[in-house]
Parts: C-alpha cells; sequence; structure tokens
C-alpha cells in the first residue's frame, strides 16, 4: 500500500513524504538505543517500555523535560546538527538523576519550518547518541513541520525523560552535615545556558564564528557547540557505593541558584574559588561583555556542570569511583553552617 501524499498540503508547505524519509533515516541511530525494556519500534501512537521491578520494592517515577534553548542558533550558523540531541537529552537526564533516578526512557520533539530529512537525521543522532549515554531507550517522539511559523533553515528541540528511583533511596538532602565534602564535575563547556547572555555579547549574528581562536584552540563555533556533559551513569555508580547527600545540575542561574536548591536548612556551600577548573571560553565571554564576575557564577556553570556533596570521611573514595567511570572529579568546598541556603564563593 503506497504512503499518503497529499499534493495540497505540499502546496501549503508540508510535505509528508519528507517524514517519511525522515523517520527511515532516523532508524538506524534509534536503534542504538534499544534497551530491554523497550517493546516495538518507531511509527505507534505511543512508546511502550516495559518496567523491570526486580531489586524494586516501591518504585516511584521521575520526569523531566527541557529544551536546548538559544544554542541552537550556533547550530544554525555552523549548519551542524548532530550534537545538539545531546544537549536536549542532557538537560532532562541530568536532572532526574539528582534525586537519584535512572533514565528509562526518552523522547524528542523537533519543530520546523521545513522538514529536511537529512536534517531532522541528523539531530536524531544526537539524540540517540545522548541515550546512549544515558543509558535510555528513545521510544518515540514528534516532527512538526510548521511553515510560517519558523524560518525554513531552523527548528526547535525539546525532550523529555522518565526515570525511576527507590523510595528508600531518593536523594533528599536531609542527612547533610556541616563538614560534608563538595565535590565538582567539570563541565565541557557552556552547556546549554545562558546563551542569550552569550550571543548578546560576542554579537554572534554578526561574527565569524568559523575563524580559530588562540586561546581556545579551536573556533568559536566550535568551543561553543561542545556537547553537555552526561553524568548518568558516573553518578549511578557513585550512589551505588557512597553516602550521597545530595545533587546538583549547575544550569541557568550558575551557582549562586542552583546550588542552593540541593541545600538542606541552615546549610550552606562553601565553595574554593580558586579550586575552579574554568575553561578558557568563560573567559572570552567575560572579557567581551565586561561582565561582573559575580554574574559569571550567576549565569554560566563556569566549568561545573554538577556538584556532589558527600560525607568527608567518603570523599576520597567518591573522587576514585567518579574518576574511574571518567569523570576528572576534583574537590570544590564543604559544606558550613548558616542561617539561610546559599553559596560563599571565597
Amino acid at each position: 500500500m503506497d504512503k499518503s501524499f497529499s499534493e495540497s498540503y505540499k502546496a501549503a508547505g508540508v510535505d509528508i513524504t519528507a517524514g517519511y524519509a525522515a523517520v527511515e533515516l532516523m532508524k538506524k541511530h534509534v536503534a542504538r538505543t534499544m534497551t530491554p525494556g523497550a517493546i516495538g519500534g518507531l511509527g505507534g501512537f505511543g512508546g511502550l517500555f516495559e518496567l523491570d521491578m526486580t531489586g524494586l520494592t516501591h518504585p516511584v517515577l521521575v520526569s523531566g523535560t527541557d529544551g536546548v534553548g538559544t544554542k541552537l542558533k550556533i547550530a544554525f550558523l555552523m549548519d551542524k546538527h548532530d550534537t545538539v540531541g545531546i544537549d536536549c537529552v542532557a538537560m532532562c537526564v541530568n536532572d532526574v538523576i539528582t534525586c537519584g533516578a535512572k533514565p528509562l526512557v526518552f523522547l524528542d520533539y523537533i519543530a520546523c519550518g521545513k522538514n529536511v530529512p537529512e536534517r531532522i537525521a541528523d539531530i536524531v543522532k544526537g539524540v540517540a547518541e545522548g541515550c546512549v549515554q544515558a543509558g535510555a531507550a528513545l521510544v518515540g517522539g514528534e516532527t512538526a513541520e510548521m511553515p510560517g511559523f519558523y524560518p525554513e533553515d531552523e527548528y526547535d528541540l525539546a525532550g523529555f525523560t522518565v526515570g525511576v528511583v527507590e523510595k528508600s533511596k531518593i536523594i533528599d538532602n536531609t542527612k547533610m552535615r556541616p563538614g560534608d565534602a563538595i565535590i565538582a564535575l567539570p563541565s565541557s563547556g557552556v552547556h546549554s545556558n545562558g546563551f542569550s547572555l552569550v550571543r548578546k555579547v560576542l554579537d554572534i549574528e554578526h561574527a565569524d564564528i568559523t575563524i580559530p581562536v588562540v586561546e581556545l584552540g579551536m573556533s568559536l563555533g566550535e568551543a561553543l557547540l561542545a556537547p553537555t556533559r552526561i553524568y548518568v551513569k558516573p553518578v549511578l555508580a557513585l550512589m551505588d557505593k557512597v553516602n550521597v547527600r545530595a545533587v546538583s545540575h549547575i544550569t541557568g542561574g550558575g551557582f549562586y541558584e542552583n546550588i542552593p536548591r540541593s541545600l538542606a536548612r541552615g546549610c550552606v556551600a562553601r565553595i574554593e574559588k580558586a579550586a575552579v577548573k574554568t575553561p578558557p571560553i568563560f573567559s572570552v565571554i567575560q572579557k567581551a561583555g565586561e561582565i561582573p564576575e559575580r554574574d559569571m557564577f550567576n549565569t554560566f556553570n563556569m566549568g561545573v556542570g554538577m556538584t556532589v556533596i558527600v560525607p568527608a570521611e567518603e570523599a576520597d573514595e567518591a573522587l576514585r569511583i567518579l574518576r574511574a567511570n571518567g569523570e576528572d572529579a576534583y574537590f570544590l568546598g564543604e559544606i558550613a553552617k548558616g542561617e539561610e541556603k546559599g553559596v560563599e564563593l571565597w
């Protein structure tokens, strides 16, 4: 039976056959993400996943959703679309891991002005790579062709994940104490937050971001497009061996907004500023915009994509486990007693 086709719809700017072509091109990427619980394939109205209850007595589902934001503008200018999908997955799964949940499934949503199958497949290639890194199955998604709403060469990308955690193992900061150690997991750069400020101070739309920059060792576009790190597997490995008090995903709002979200009442995070390993891209941004230091730490991750708080006596073991799982983790500071939850940089 021939696939459906509407000449009238195509004349209005929506090519149904392009959608079919895109699905065919993305199938090999989606196949990489299949885990034992995934049932069926692409094409249904819903993504199916069979929950394995082994080792779970009181499972709690944890969900998260996010997008890539205006970092997509960099992808448009570089005409490189196979990494922003990693960002999309990362922004979702890095959130749910903060409470101890293992991501199970992921779905994406792509809205575009014109469905170019090869470009859509590139986007999904990145999503699939992110899912592989997170151990989640890409069980479905949606591509919406919206002529007249988006320019033909632009698109938006968002995602949604569901994870599971045993109720008794939810990370809830209730055991946090002054003296606990704060450990940093390095970022790959700007990740997917603060790009409205980045684009403004670097005048991205009018600059040639393909020219190599000496301080960066690459072009500005390459540095800004570096995909967000996914911390799921190393953090799960850590939680299996160490008493993790709290985890923070450092996104928009930087240190000052995100770290307090994980703190217990009466605790402050004392961070040694000199300990923060900040990639050169942040210096380029700060100098270009003459941005005050506090604003930098209140907007960007500054090289720290995630913080983990553990008892001081378990800090060395935590560092060993994280490093064994591919993270160049390091000691960032400690928890101190304070009147209000907050961050002190010294």
